[in-house]
């Protein structure tokens, strides 16, 4: 069993999937909204391929806990794989993964995917370390 982790953006999104033993999150190829090809399709591809039990999406609510625009759009998009796949869908708090991933990339020659790839390690990494903790 595996969890899958997704970063949504505007034009890319995030993607990372954990370890079996949902350890460790490692990050996958950063999907590209503009390839022609259906992000739903793209990741009912990665949930047959890794097994995947359940996905993570990242919610960018707002220091202040309040939802804008890219809430929205992944609470949409949370919603959709929901109705498309046979696995739980959690909205997962991601407030400062992407300025904690640059951070993480600081000084670092990355591609144009690397922050979004590192922002849904960490989105994962702190859903897994939760489950964790909550036992």
């Amino acid at each position: 069993m595996r969890i899958l982790g997704i970063d949504p953006g505007e034009r890319r999104v995030g993607i990372a999937v954990s370890d079996p033993l949902l350890i460790t999150a490692q990050g996958l190829d950063t999907f590209d909204t503009k390839s022609g090809i259906d992000l739903i399709d793209h990741v009912r591809d990665l949930v047959g391929r890794y097994e995947v039990a359940e996905i993570v999406v990242g919610n960018p609510v707002g220091l202040s806990g309040e939802e804008g625009e890219a809430s929205a759009k992944a609470t949409e998009l949370a919603r959709r794989l929901r109705e498309s796949l046979s696995v739980p869908v959690t909205l997962w708090d991601e407030r400062l993964s992407t300025r904690e991933a640059n951070r993480v990339l600081r000084g670092e020659r990355a591609g144009k995917g690397a922050v979004d790839k590192v922002a849904a390690v960490i989105i994962l990494q702190s859903y897994l370390d939760y489950r964790r903790r909550s036992g």
